[in-house]
Parts: structure tokens; C-alpha cells; sequence
């Protein structure tokens, strides 16, 4: 349950009010050492349903399993920070709103993995992706990754950084939606104040990049990343199509919660804010 001082006054002071309620609401820090680009057995490729022993889905974490045509420095393709940044996202999603996600038949939390040809990626009103700066689709995604996105389903895209990784994803969601613009989407706009009140997009390194540079550096590309971006696609109506976080790792900022207290501190209750902000806004706009 959300404390109604923090939903109805938006939390403007988003770092000082995340720690609280990650530090005192519930005790205990998430899953620490997953290490990016793990692969969990089973994959939970797929979703939770009652044909693999969960009769009643709730809101589920899906990420897309994408195909990489070319390589970015520190990233791993699609599976980039997961499984940790999908379980823990899940987990404070339910803690810090009303949300009630969906399990699998052993109690995991309702993270999933969704390939862009499958049926199964209608049942998901949410996508995450990962490293986008490598992905290539084809002819057949773009199709039905197209049709998804314009029969109601939404796509947030992060973890890539510079000028050429933007430029490999831009090629590719110009194929998916040719007729939609990129904009920018700045504090005041009402994604940033769904629930809380995110002044400005954090620029969020990777845990190792953040360790390697003293603590202190946060732009993994100099100056060709040293500015984070939020960007969006909206339809005719305005519902947001696919919104991008660019130059920035939000999702470290879950994956990484229970390693060092520092990069915790510094990084983790922003991204949390801007995540539930993001996925709450998709949700009911």
C-alpha cells in the first residue's frame, strides 16, 4: 500500500522518501551478485498462465528476446542485467504501489521472457529491453512487433549509450513505427510526476563502470554519452507507444540494489521512482 501523503503529495523530494521506504518498509535488499547477462534455469521464457501452473496472472514483467547484429562495449544483448533487474523491479512494484504482480507456480515473482514473434507477447501490456544498440529485427518482427504496439502494448527501451548505439535502435523502431515521431520528454511532463515527482533524468552507470571510475563518473561513452535523454513515441491520442532511456542504466539501478551501499544510495531510489513512474504511466494512459 502506497502511504497516502506520498500519493497524493508526489513525493517531491524523490531520493531522501525512495530510501525510506526501501530501507524501512521492508528491511531486507533484494537478491545481491546475479551478475549481468546470467542466464536463469528454467528462462521463464514465456508467461506465467494456468497452463504452467499459475491460474491467476496479475501484472507481469515481460522482456523481449531480441536478436543482436552488432556489438556494444559492456553490453550483453537482451539479456542484459537480467534476470535481477526483472525480479527485483517486480518485487518493489508490488511494495511500493498497489500493484500486484503475477507468480510462478514456485512463488517466483511474474517476470517473463517474450520473443518478438510470439503470440503470447498480446498478453503483455508492458516490454522491457535491454542494450537496444544492438538489435536487429526482421521483416516478420517488425510486423508484429508494429501490430502490438498499435493494438495497445508498450515498449521501454534502455541501457544504451552514444551516438551509434542510438543510431542502430533508431533505424530499427523507424521500421516498426515509420509514420510516429521521437520526441523528448522533459520535468514537466506528466510521466515525471505519476507518482513521484522525477526533477530530472538520472544518468545511472553500470555498477562495474561506476566501480572502475572511482565512483564518481557516470557517462559510459565521455562526451558522446554525457547527457541522459528520456524520448517517446505517442500515438494520434497521445498514448505512449515506446519510451526510450537513453545514455543511462536505469535497470542497474535495480539489479545492482544489494551489492554496494554507495551505488545504492546514489543511484537505486531514482531508479525506482522513474520505473514505477514509467510503468504506471503506460499503464493507465
Amino acid at each position: 500500500m502506497i502511504p497516502g501523503w506520498v500519493a497524493t503529495h508526489k513525493a517531491r523530494v524523490i531520493v531522501p522518501i525512495v530510501c525510506f521506504l526501501l530501507l524501512t518498509a521492508f528491511q531486507v535488499r533484494t537478491r545481491a551478485g546475479w551478475g549481468t547477462g546470467w542466464r536463469p534455469t528454467p528462462l521463464r521464457e514465456g508467461l506465467p498462465t494456468a497452463s504452467n501452473g499459475v491460474p491467476n496472472r496479475s501484472f507481469t514483467f515481460c522482456r523481449l528476446l531480441y536478436q543482436s547484429v552488432r556489438r556494444e562495449p559492456g553490453g550483453y544483448g537482451w539479456n542484459t542485467d537480467y534476470p535481477g533487474s526483472d525480479y527485483n523491479f517486480v518485487l518493489r512494484m508490488e511494495e511500493l504501489t498497489t500493484t500486484r504482480p503475477a507468480k510462478w507456480a514456485d512463488g517466483e515473482p511474474g517476470y517473463a521472457v517474450v520473443r518478438p514473434d510470439q503470440d503470447e507477447l498480446y498478453e503483455c501490456p508492458f516490454i522491457f529491453m535491454s542494450d537496444v544498440g544492438t538489435l536487429g529485427f526482421d521483416e516478420g518482427e517488425v510486423d508484429h512487433l508494429r501490430d502490438y504496439l498499435l493494438k495497445g502494448g508498450f515498449i521501454w527501451v534502455d541501457d544504451f549509450w552514444g551516438s551509434n548505439a542510438w543510431d542502430q535502435w533508431e533505424s530499427q523502431i523507424r521500421r516498426v513505427l515509420p509514420d510516429h515521431s521521437i520526441v523528448d520528454i522533459g520535468p514537466d511532463h506528466t510521466l515525471m510526476h505519476t507518482l513521484y515527482s522525477v526533477e530530472e533524468i538520472p544518468q545511472i552507470p553500470s555498477i562495474q563502470w561506476w566501480r572502475r571510475n572511482g565512483g564518481y563518473e557516470t557517462s559510459e561513452r565521455g562526451r558522446d554519452s554525457e547527457t541522459p535523454h528520456l524520448r517517446a513515441i505517442f500515438d494520434e491520442e497521445g498514448r505512449p507507444l515506446v519510451i526510450m532511456t537513453h545514455n543511462t542504466d536505469i535497470a542497474d539501478g535495480w539489479e545492482r540494489e544489494g551489492e554496494e551501499d554507495d551505488y545504492f544510495f546514489a543511484f537505486s531510489p531514482q531508479a525506482y521512482a522513474l520505473g514505477i513512474n514509467v510503468v504506471l504511466y503506460s499503464l493507465t494512459h
